[in-house]
């Protein structure tokens, strides 16, 4: 069987750097999905580390951090730079409850529903997310917010994972493909996956059981109930998405 999260991201550019000079350059993620809507995946601060972030916060103007995690550091020292701390902890290598995708959006949509007119010179809004690696729960949310702009799930999985190498796991990216379901007006502005969806392939996909995940996206154990279908699905996406592998 052919795994999901067994895809290889080797030859895909790796996580966009930030400023050259800073450490964190290869911890931070920057995710662009227009001029007012910006989010900024990274791994996890402590309280040694989070003046270096913090250097990066307002160099990219980062109005909001979201810590998907059990916090490992103070969250006064960012408040008093005007960067509001929200906690939405959920389970490693699970996908978000709703009641934290009710306050994801929620946050997501009163910063940048009317966002600031970028075109005119101004910095552009950014939501800073992270879980201890990120690599899975703080990708996921990001890319809700991309399927609820508009974008096809997969090529939010492709943009995320191009920014950010290994982002998801096998249930992370099953929920997104077959399970979330868009709750803005906004439709798809790629027909790819609904192609995939629509596929008489998918007829077993909501039986699919996920793989055990730990380490926001690292693999544990796979598992699956559905056999030769679920196999053709998943190469099927494969095909679709990132050709013959």
């Amino acid at each position: 069987m052919v795994s999901v999260s067994a895809y290889n991201t080797a030859t895909i550019g790796g996580r966009k750097p930030l400023g050259k000079s800073s450490p964190l350059a290869n911890s931070f993620s920057l995710i662009e999905y227009d001029k007012n809507h910006r989010f900024l995946i990274m791994d996890c601060p402590t309280n040694s580390t989070i003046p270096l972030y913090l250097r990066e916060f307002g160099r990219l103007n980062v109005t909001d951090v979201v810590r998907v995690c059990e916090p490992t550091y103070n969250k006064e020292p960012v408040e008093k730079r005007d960067v509001k701390v929200h906690d939405l902890p959920f389970k490693d290598g699970d996908v978000p409850p709703a009641n934290v995708l009710k306050q994801w959006l929620e946050l997501v949509s009163t910063r940048m529903g009317g966002a600031k007119d970028a075109s005119a010179g101004g910095e552009p809004t950014t939501i800073a997310v992270h879980c201890v690696a990120g690599l899975g729960r703080a990708p996921v949310l990001v890319a809700v917010a991309l399927i609820e702009k508009g974008m096809d799930p997969l090529d939010a999985i492709e943009l995320v994972r191009h920014k950010r190498r290994g982002a998801f796991n096998n249930r992370q990216i099953a929920y997104l493909v077959y399970n979330y379901k868009r709750t803005s007006g906004h439709k798809s502005s790629n027909k790819i996956g609904s192609a995939i969806r629509s596929s008489p392939l998918n007829g077993a996909a909501n039986t699919q059981t996920a793989a055990a995940e730990g380490q926001d996206g690292v693999p544990v154990k796979a598992a699956n109930s559905t056999g030769t279908a679920s196999s053709s699905i998943h190469k099927f996406f494969f095909k679709k998405m990132f050709g013959s592998h």
